[in-house]
């Protein structure tokens, strides 16, 4: 027992845990398979596993005995007859993320999936809802985009902690919404985002945040990733400032500090038509001042001839320890806030989740 990081990957579930200056790791199951997220519901002490088996579709598993068997539970479904846009039939492509409500909606949980629907459960995951006045906003159909996948899709949820019905979602592509009355109206949140890929480039939706997170201590206080930039917001989103500089631009991971909203990470790459470490280099950039200045840390991860980078959701932070992997399958964790880095592993399949989870 103890805390634990569940690591999603092309090939299975591994979780991983300090032991002392180093780290073990044990496949939890599904070797083989894509586990596209993995998520830890403290409320029920129930590991979550999304995945991806191609020819077979979209399956949700879960555990209640930390991994040591599994159960699968009926997938979230699109309801025959919808359609993604005219001709094109909605059908589950991808489960992408996963959130649990607080202590006042103690069963409820959402999964964002592509092709940018958002399905709720209010019986712990045994049956799935689509929310219907989101897959409803009349500007899906046509300004609602694939940004790398086929279809629009959902990858960030965040809910208030103390108000489960107040919600932030955002889309690849189409930007950041949030509602306050737990889904039955939505307001969009892109102002001060631009997407450079637009006739106009600062469009109110059609924005594409790679990834998008709030501070724990300050729901005010939210960072993205952006496919153009990195950004803050002072004010639950409804504004936005870039915050990019020549540290920091293009990348995907952004993490901020569970204790300090003044302090975040990204993970920077070259922009979109390579993807990999800038001048074949990886580090990880840190801003304490809330985006003003960033200071890249390269202590401990390669800088000669790497071609890496980390993706959406494969970063994670807990107090002063941060993880991260690739998508060539490295693992590296640092234990003083990103400073200095040390090997996890380097054969890992390919990384496409890491999350922090105490059992």
């Amino acid at each position: 027992m103890g805390e634990h990081v569940l690591v999603g990957t092309r090939k299975g579930l591994f979780a991983l845990q300090q032991n002392g200056s180093g780290w073990e790791s044990e496949l939890l199951g599904f070797l083989g398979a894509p586990v596209t997220i993995a998520k830890y519901d403290a409320r029920h002490k129930t590991i979550w596993a999304c995945l991806d088996h191609g020819h077979w579709g979209c399956k949700l598993s879960r555990s209640r005995d930390f991994g040591k068997t599994w159960e699968e539970v009926d997938a979230p479904k699109y309801d025959e007859g919808l359609e993604i846009k005219p001709g094109v039939p909605a059908t589950t492509r991808l489960l992408w993320s996963m959130a649990f409500a607080g202590d006042d909606q103690p069963n409820t949980m959402y999964i964002g999936t592509e092709p940018g629907g958002l399905f709720r459960s209010d019986d712990g995951g045994d049956s799935w809802q689509l929310v219907e006045s989101l897959w409803n906003d009349p500007d899906r159909p046509d300004k609602w985009f694939g940004g790398g996948r086929d279809h629009p899709a959902i990858h960030s949820i965040i809910i208030d902690p103390d108000d489960s019905n107040h919600i932030f979602i955002s889309i690849s592509c189409a930007g950041t919404y949030e509602t306050a009355d737990g889904g039955k109206s939505w307001e969009v949140r892109n102002n001060g985002l631009r997407a450079d890929f637009l006739p106009d480039p600062a469009s109110s939706v059609g924005q594409d945040p790679h990834l998008v997170v709030a501070s724990p201590q300050n729901l005010d206080i939210m960072w993205q990733q952006n496919h153009c930039g990195v950004y803050q917001s002072s004010d639950a989103g409804k504004n936005w400032t870039d915050v990019s500089n020549d540290v920091v631009h293009f990348g995907f991971a952004v993490a901020v500090s569970p204790s300090d909203p003044n302090r975040a990470w990204v993970i920077p790459g070259i922009s979109d038509e390579c993807r990999t470490a800038i001048d074949g280099a990886l580090y990880v950039a840190r801003t304490d001042d809330m985006g003003k200045t960033w200071t890249d840390y390269r202590a401990g991860l390669p800088q000669e001839n790497c071609y890496d980078i980390a993706y959406r959701h494969p970063l994670d932070v807990s107090e002063k320890t941060l993880v991260f992997g690739t998508t060539t399958g490295n693992i590296f964790a640092s234990n003083d806030d990103g400073e200095n880095w040390a090997t996890v592993g380097n054969s890992f399949p390919p990384v496409y989740s890491v999350e922090f989870a105490t059992w």
